[in-house]
Parts: C-alpha cells; sequence; structure tokens
C-alpha cells in the first residue's frame, strides 16, 4: 500500500488524510511506493502522449485531472549538450509534471480548498490544475514576483495572496494555513506525488534517446523538486535493469542564494548556519531559496549519483539568456542556469532543462 513515510523519524500515515506534513518532526514526506512492474521500449507504444503513458511508475491512476502535459521535445544545442523543452508545457513550466499530480490527488480527497505557495510557476500550475479540477484554490506568492505570473494565477480563476517579504515569509503563511481543516496542501515542496511527477522528465528522455540516459543530468535547483524527481527516475530504471549506469546529477544554483552549494562544498550533509538578513536578490527567482526543506536528500542524492553543485553570476543569466534567444529558445532567467552552468562541456553528454517560458518573466535587465 503507498503510505507517506517520514525519512527522518520513520512516522506513517495514509495517503487518504489531508496531513501535509510529519506530524512529529514537522519535515516534509516521502512516499513508500513500488513501481508496479518494469517498462519496456515497446510496451510504451500507442499509449496516451502524456506523462501519464508510464502508469507503472506512478502512484495514481487513471487520471481525470489532465492537460496533456509531458512529451517535451530534445533538441540539440550542442555536440554533447541538448536541451528538453519543457517550457512547452500547458502553463509554460516543467512544475506542470508535479501540479497535475497534486491537483488529481485532491480531487480524489474532496477537500474543502486547497493552497499553494510558489515565486509564480508552481503556483500557476497548481491553480490551473485546479480549475481543470474544479477545485477552489488559493496561492500565495511573495510580494515582486513577477506581474505576468500573478496574472497566469488570476486567470486560471485562483484567489491571491500577496506576502509582504521574500519566499520563505510566504511559505510561512501558506503552512500556517495549511494547518486549517478541509485545507489540502498542494506542496510542490512538502508533498512527495510531487515529485513522482516531475521524474517524468526524466522517464520521457530515457524513452526518447532509445532506452538509455546521458552521462549526466543537469537541473536548476531551489527547492529541488526537479532533481529529486530525476533522482527517483534514475533510481526505479536502474532497478528495474532498463539502465546499467546512473547519470551524474548537476546541481546549478544562482551564486547570489546557493545555499545547497555552500553544503555541498563544505562537505556537510545539511545547510550551513545562514548569515543573519535577506537573501541577496538574483534574477533566478524560481531557485532563490535559501532554507529548503528538503536540504538532506538534495545533497545526498547529488552525492550519490557522482555529480556536484555549480553556480552561475547574474551576468552568466543575462549572457545565456540571450544567447538561447539568439538560437530561438526565448527561455526565463531561471531556466537558463543550467545553460549558463554547463553550455559549454564538451567532453560528456548532458541534458539541460529549458523549463520556463521567457514570456513569464521578460529579458533580464
Amino acid at each position: 500500500m503507498t503510505m507517506y513515510l517520514c525519512p527522518r523519524d520513520g512516522t506513517r500515515a495514509e495517503t487518504t488524510v489531508l496531513t501535509w506534513c510529519c506530524p512529529v518532526c514537522r519535515g516534509p514526506w516521502d512516499l513508500d511506493f513500488e513501481v508496479a512492474g518494469p517498462l519496456s521500449l515497446n510496451s510504451l507504444s500507442g499509449r496516451v502522449n502524456s506523462l501519464w503513458r508510464y502508469e507503472e511508475a506512478l502512484p495514481l491512476a487513471a487520471p481525470t485531472t489532465t492537460l496533456g502535459e509531458g512529451r517535451t521535445p530534445l533538441v540539440p544545442l550542442t555536440g554533447t549538450v541538448t536541451a528538453k523543452l519543457d517550457f512547452l508545457m500547458p502553463t509554460l513550466s516543467f512544475k506542470d509534471r508535479g501540479a497535475v499530480m497534486l491537483a488529481e490527488l485532491a480531487r480524489r480527497l474532496s477537500p474543502e480548498r486547497v493552497i499553494a505557495d510558489s515565486s509564480g510557476n508552481a503556483g500557476t500550475a497548481v491553480a490551473a490544475y485546479c480549475a481543470r479540477a474544479s477545485l477552489p484554490c488559493t496561492v500565495y506568492v511573495p510580494e515582486g514576483t513577477s506581474p505576468k505570473k500573478t496574472e497566469q494565477i488570476r486567470a486560471h480563476g485562483a484567489r491571491l495572496e500577496i506576502v509582504p517579504g521574500g519566499r520563505e515569509a510566504t511559505a510561512l503563511a501558506a503552512r500556517t494555513a495549511a494547518d486549517t481543516p478541509g485545507t489540502f496542501y498542494a506542496s510542490h515542496v512538502f508533498n512527495p506525488y510531487f515529485l513522482h511527477g516531475t521524474k517524468t522528465y526524466v522517464y520521457e528522455m530515457w524513452e526518447d534517446l532509445g532506452g538509455r540516459l546521458p552521462d549526466a543530468i543537469a537541473v536548476p535547483v531551489g527547492n529541488g523538486t526537479l532533481l529529486l524527481g530525476a533522482a527517483l527516475a534514475t533510481a526505479e530504471l536502474h532497478a528495474q535493469g532498463l539502465i546499467d549506469e546512473r547519470p551524474a546529477l548537476i546541481a546549478v544554483q544562482a551564486e547570489a542564494v546557493s545555499p545547497l552549494a555552500a553544503a555541498f562544498r563544505a562537505e556537510a550533509d545539511e545547510l550551513l548556519d545562514a548569515p543573519a538578513g535577506a537573501a541577496a536578490p538574483t534574477l533566478a527567482e524560481g531557485i532563490a531559496i535559501p532554507r529548503p526543506p528538503r536540504a538532506r536528500a538534495i545533497l545526498a542524492a547529488v552525492r550519490e549519483s557522482g555529480g556536484t553543485f555549480l553556480t552561475v553570476t547574474e551576468d552568466q543569466i543575462r549572457t545565456a539568456q540571450l544567447d538561447l534567444a539568439a538560437r530561438g529558445f526565448y527561455v526565463e532567467t531561471t531556466g537558463v542556469a543550467c545553460w549558463a552552468a554547463v553550455g559549454g562541456w564538451t567532453d560528456r553528454s548532458v541534458v539541460v532543462p529549458l523549463c520556463g517560458a521567457g514570456l513569464k518573466t521578460g529579458l533580464a535587465d
């Protein structure tokens, strides 16, 4: 039986309850889930052309809340670097992969309300999929969130709560509201169903590369939802004998807000003590997370894969956005971080996600 499991203290809970975190340590849940059976490339022929084609690997089946998400293309950028175009998702970001799982789960649980918190993309995705599922939704965002993202949230009919301060203040406000009875907290950080949605990013890559994966997978990391999904997928594919080796996970952070990179370089298992004061501003708003709740899991996943952390400057982000645009890809500032970090690699194959459309933020100043 699929259950919530706390990775710190072993507490378990049914997935039919609205408990959004471990009641003992208040940390995020993992999901005690086993893949139903081995996939094969041949078995995928003729299946639905969305992420739901990997039904054996997903904790939910037969969805009604779908917008046709997934199956985004791989396009070579250089001889060794390939881009996966996740900005072509229904709400223009990779967050649709996890948001559809949360909305489908919420639909089955019939809560009185759904809430989410986000720097923008997760909020727009949850708002869209809640609209699809006819669920009332409130999204908390920090002041200074891109107006295009808040406009999109409102367009989907969600209530918008703009929180003074940064990302941490916004998360605190949402988590306080999440304790209200009858509330489903559609948290892309705390609810592990989101990670089982983002792992389809790698399943698609595996299928489109003919049953293999690149030497490395680079992902931008704030709360780490795409990286942890990638780690789940590579572990599952390896356990099923569908890949011989797991690729290195390359985690990319903005130099201005890089707590995980600092901990990795210090060989720490947890985040280091943060200096007092507000986090420095960065163009990569989607990964400007000073205290990611899944830090321990992110650091472990990168180390276990033989990967590393890289950081990029604000000037590198600006240059990378213009460079991709000159190649035909208009990508938001967070989504260009990996190209800025590994675009010059020539010694091994690597896939980078173009994970949010440029229309969401505009060109960097």
